[in-house]
């Protein structure tokens, strides 16, 4: 097995059919984070040669695909193609990835462009990971008629399709258990970054990622919701291993602490209340943080079994 597609799966009905079938001949294991949906059954009856890990809970994306990334390395894989489920490839984006990074060995992750599911246009995420700011030269190149470069370097580009290779893997490791849902690509990227590999995406290659009709669900302020997402920022922000700095979060605490006492002295108790579960949601991961960049420093396969 020189190369793996990894998939990870909760209840993935609306887009199995279209995500396996893109994906060839190549070696697909899906890892099933305890689907309530008919995934299971229906990869094992119309898809025999798929290799199935069903969890027994849901690990979330990041451990989900530790589990599959370490399976395939322990059998042989030298590159390994994280696929979403709501995904598909186009083509022979896949060769062409597996081609470029055996002859550029500093790419450790590599993708193609993404588009919507009908490809009419880019994904909206995606054109924002090539911006400007992150490659002056991607939407130059292709709007103004220039010779498009072979590959686009980026800090970022999200894991709905990421060809990676060993190297990168027993350099940087897995995703950070750190995070559960969210975020895990973007610390990944970081980590990618601090380590000396590039990050690319292909010109003229493509995949599908079919989620443009989803809503993004607003949150009230201090939901669970809420403190998800600030603790997936502020994990993302203060261990970003390229600039930790563990004064920052102390005197972003402190910040906090400024903001309840106005509250106390408004005498505001719902911001009371917020505020005081928002300094115990700091107290609670600044460890998580700094054992997380320890961690993360050394050149080993971390996460990986």
């Amino acid at each position: 097995m020189k190369i793996a597609i990894i998939i990870v799966t909760y209840n993935a009905m609306p887009w199995i059919d279209h995500c396996l079938q893109s994906t060839g001949d190549y070696p697909v294991l899906v890892v099933d984070n305890a689907s309530t949906d008919q995934t299971i059954n229906h990869i094992q009856s119309n898809y025999p040669k798929v290799t199935l890990l069903p969890q027994n809970k849901n690990l979330g994306f990041g451990q989900g695909n530790n589990v599959g990334i370490s399976y395939a390395l322990n059998q042989g894989a030298e590159h390994i193609f994280l696929l979403n489920q709501d995904a598909y490839l186009v083509d022979d984006a896949l060769e062409q990835l597996i081609h470029f990074q055996k002859n550029n060995s500093k790419f450790g992750i590599l993708s193609a462009i993404h588009t919507n599911a009908e490809a009419t246009r880019l994904d909206r995420n995606f054109s924002n990971y090539v911006r400007f700011d992150s490659n002056p030269a991607f939407y130059s190149d292709h709007v103004l008629g220039r010779p498009l470069q072979d590959v686009y370097e980026l800090p970022f580009v999200n894991a709905a399709g990421w060809l990676i290779s060993k190297q990168c893997l027993m350099t940087v490791g897995g995703f950070d258990p750190i995070f559960f849902h969210y975020g895990e690509d973007d610390n990944y990227c970081q980590r990618v970054n601090y380590h000396n590999f590039k990050i690319g995406v292909l010109s003229n290659t493509f995949m599908v990622h079919d989620r443009e009709d989803r809503i993004k669900a607003k949150s009230d302020i201090y939901s669970k919701t809420y403190f998800d997402r600030q603790e997936r920022h502020l994990k993302l922000t203060y261990g970003n291993i390229n600039n930790y700095d563990e004064i920052k979060l102390f005197n972003y605490k402190k910040k906090i602490k400024r903001q309840l006492l106005k509250a106390r002295i408004l005498q505001n108790k719902p911001a009371i209340k917020g505020l005081k579960a928002y300094l115990q949601l700091i107290d609670r991961i600044i460890p998580e943080i700094e054992k997380s960049i320890e961690t993360n420093k050394k050149r080993q396969p971390n996460y990986l079994d």
